[in-house]
């Protein structure tokens, strides 16, 4: 069983399994990741990166969903 670990989604602390790539943890949230862009850490992370990276302890996610007229960050 994986260990579970807290990270920031939005300045709100959530936890998830420690094995989660970015995709598994988005779906979780319930994130269309068709709709979203994902800042990582401070860096706005490509999505060609999504697959490969991996939610660690700590980690600070800032995430917007994209809508008609510009962005916004109502999300879980």
């Amino acid at each position: 069983m994986a260990e579970t670990i807290t990270l920031k989604l939005n300045g709100e602390l959530k936890t998830c399994a420690s094995d989660l790539k970015l995709p598994e943890f988005l779906a979780q949230q319930g994130l269309n990741s068709r709709l979203i862009a994902v800042e990582y850490n401070g860096e706005i992370l490509h999505r060609q990166f999504w697959e490969t990276t991996e939610i660690k302890q700590g980690d600070v996610l800032e995430i917007v969903t994209i809508v008609g007229g510009g962005v916004s960050k109502d999300v879980p």
